[in-house]
């Protein structure tokens, strides 16, 4: 059961950076580091990895029932 809900945990976390990344996106925010403009493309691989990782935990968890 703690195996199951660590997954969960970690997918939904996942899914919070993936919406964040999307938002960016959308919103055209603009992200400067340390001097640096961020490109919104950086963004976009953001987004889709961390979806896939977010499906990826929850499909995890959903095989340990």
């Amino acid at each position: 059961m703690n195996n199951n809900l660590a997954l969960k945990a970690a997918g939904a976390i996942f899914l919070l950076v993936s919406v964040m990344h999307l938002m960016r996106v959308i919103l055209k925010f603009e992200l400067i580091v340390a001097g640096y403009s961020v490109p919104v493309w950086f963004n976009l691989v953001g987004f889709v990895l961390s979806l896939l990782l977010s499906l990826w935990m929850f499909k995890s968890a959903k095989e340990k029932l």
